[in-house]
């Protein structure tokens, strides 16, 4: 679903692509393979040595090996078209020094493609798996256990949208993802009906009021004219 909805936010000519926190390179990878040149940064040697793995002969790809919270020190301000950071906000408990970071990464109508857990639908799972008093704390809660067994936190979109203003940027589009689907296990079988699946998903991604429950929301930045 991501692929889907940044193909609709992504310049059309190759351009300069930074992937913060790529883990193991699905997305990095598949901007390389759409002809961008992509800069992956992750804080895993394990992580990354699956994303070189993956890398066919013709692809631009650089890796970096690297926390997040070090993008000032090595790279120029401004250097990235598209930046992406993917399931890394939730792990910090202040966002906005990550926040300020990204956004000086790009360039002048630079794209910031950010994903985060719905801090507005955090009822949601427990709720669904008939976990009553796990829902009804989680409307009051921005922090969560994940499939990991990891405490993070979750974002609100409102709450969101104001932090990034601060750091100049605002927000295009967003989108919902994981609508129908987040309570499959990780190691479901692909659906014979996958096709139909994907279809209701990307419809409930970009539709109300179904986005505004998904478990993770995707944001579409730019930096605010002026």
């Amino acid at each position: 679903m991501v692929t889907r909805q940044l193909a609709e936010n992504l310049p059309a000519t190759a351009c300069h692509v930074l992937d913060v926190g790529s883990g193991q390179g699905t997305q990095a990878l598949r901007m390389a393979a759409r002809g961008h040149q992509v800069t992956a940064l992750d804080a895993s040697r394990e992580l990354l040595d699956l994303l070189e793995a993956g890398i066919q002969p013709g692809m631009r790809v650089r890796t970096v090996q690297a926390q997040a919270e070090r993008l000032g020190e090595l790279f120029e301000p401004g250097g990235f078209d598209v930046v992406l950071c993917h399931g890394v906000l939730m792990y910090f408990d202040d966002p906005d020094p990550l926040l300020a970071g990204l956004a000086g990464m790009l360039a002048p109508g630079g794209v910031l493609s950010l994903l985060v857990r719905n801090g507005d639908g955090l009822a949601m799972r427990p709720g669904l798996q008939g976990d009553w008093a796990g829902a009804l704390a989680a409307f009051d809660e921005t922090r969560y256990r994940n499939r990991i067994g990891v405490t993070a936190r979750a974002d609100r979109l409102g709450e969101l949208t104001r932090r990034l203003a601060g750091h100049g940027l605002e927000v295009g589009r967003w989108y919902g993802v994981r609508v129908f689907s987040d309570l499959a296990p990780r190691d479901a079988p692909i659906p014979a009906d996958l096709d139909a699946l994907l279809a209701a998903e990307e419809r409930a991604g970009s539709t109300d009021p179904y986005r505004a429950v998904a478990a993770l929301t995707h944001l579409i930045c730019r930096p605010a004219a002026g």
